[in-house]
């Protein structure tokens, strides 16, 4: 018998088969967000020109506001894209480096982003400085000192997470950005796992670039993500698709804005429905997104120690370096996948014998095998205690 949902799981689409822990990997959108993108398709599509050339300007300012409120950015710099690694992609493509030039990536970082920097770099001559960060990791400082320490006068760049995707460590990113920007060192902020599982102040923090998935904590419609780009570095900046904005005649803001925001057709609805998204999932308790936050870390620090508990495992981070992504070391025995394109063999046992989705893979930059939870507002404790029993069964 498959363990119970919580309260809230009635908003979501979740198979009711399936012990869904894998809200990380491309989140999971409310049917509230849902049936407003279907009610947007459907005004889209009974006049497509009609929409896109008169409606929804107007809509997408107001989505732009709302993430910007959200995050505490400037709307000036906020840009759409369909997902974070297209904002990495975005920024480093329009880098001017030379030989020489150094850009730091820690070996926690997604693989797809840390594939851009050695494109860019292997293309141009520059570098790509990697960062040992161990894990098992006992402190913050375990993973500052490491990155600090390899700042020269040839560093152009640091890419860092705000919570890492292969190991769930929330980044002590804060500091990062001040400590390396203070050394005139940029900083790319990847916050694919960023808006609504941890604290973002953009304004406060800024980075000179940061970009963000909203169809994972936020639960927006899927492709929907954001790239903020500092005042100062905004005339650098090109989207990847050179399109009609870059003949627009007018000023640097209105050929930014052009060049962004028009780059092809495209269906809009998931950014569209970025307001609804925030407000939904904020009125789900009476705290706000503050509580929402707290709420599915506290699910994933008690899931991780039953976990750790069931298997006899050490915890690889302290409890402050954990949001709602959480990672546990567990034996490499058999066959394990090292590509994200081929299952690992458990991960394939626990959804088709188990009803468990959970990612589970190898991270050759570690030489270790990782299993990684999430927590998002419809999981229940339960779900982990069934998960540890059958892990235990397993490995």
């Amino acid at each position: 018998m498959l363990p119970q949902k919580s309260e809230f799981a009635k908003y979501w689409n979740i198979n009711s088969d399936t012990v869904f822990l894998n809200h990380g990997s491309f989140g999971a959108t409310s049917k509230v967000v849902l049936a407003e993108q279907n009610r947007l398709r459907n005004q889209l599509e009974s006049d497509p020109v009609w929409f896109l050339e008169e409606v929804v300007e107007e809509m997408w300012q107001n989505a732009i506001l709302s993430i910007s409120n959200f995050l505490n950015a400037d709307p000036g710099g906020m840009v759409f894209l369909s997902n974070a690694t297209s904002g990495v992609n975005t920024v480093l493509r329009s880098l001017s480096l030379k030989p020489g030039d150094e850009i730091i990536v820690p070996n926690h970082t997604y693989q797809a982003c840390w594939n851009a920097v050695d494109f860019v770099t292997s293309r141009s001559g520059a570098k790509t400085v990697i960062v040992e960060i161990p894990f098992p990791v006992d402190s913050k400082e375990d993973i500052i000192n490491p990155i600090l320490e390899r700042v020269n006068r040839n560093t152009r760049l640091a890419l860092i997470d705000t919570v890492t995707s292969p190991t769930g460590l929330r980044m002590p990113f804060e500091e990062l950005v001040y400590q390396l920007q203070s050394k005139n060192v940029d900083v790319l902020l990847d916050a694919a796992h960023g808006p609504g599982i941890v604290p973002l102040d953009i304004k406060k923090l800024n980075p000179a670039y940061c970009a963000g998935n909203l169809h994972k904590w936020i639960c927006t419609p899927k492709g929907s993500a954001f790239l903020h780009i500092r005042e100062d570095k905004i005339g650098g900046i090109r989207p990847l698709a050179i399109s009609h904005g870059a003949s627009v005649v007018g000023t640097n803001e209105e050929k930014f804005r052009f060049e962004f925001d028009w780059q092809g057709t495209c269906d809009p609805t998931p950014w569209l429905c970025i307001p609804t998204a925030i407000a939904h999932v904020e009125d789900l308790v009476d705290g706000g997104w503050s509580e929402v936050m707290e709420k599915k870390r506290k699910l994933t620090l008690e899931a991780r120690r039953i976990l750790s508990e069931e298997l006899g495992l050490d915890l690889p981070c302290p409890d402050y370096m954990i949001a709602s992504l959480a990672s546990i070391i567990i034996p490499k025995k058999g066959k394990i996948a090292n590509s994200v394109f081929d299952s690992d063999p458990l991960h394939s046992k626990l959804i088709k014998e188990f009803g468990i989705q959970v990612p589970v893979f190898n991270w050759p930059h570690h030489d270790k095998r990782y299993l990684r939870i999430s927590a998002h507002l419809y999981n229940h404790i339960d779900e982990y205690k069934y998960l540890a029993k059958v892990l235990s069964e397993l490995i």
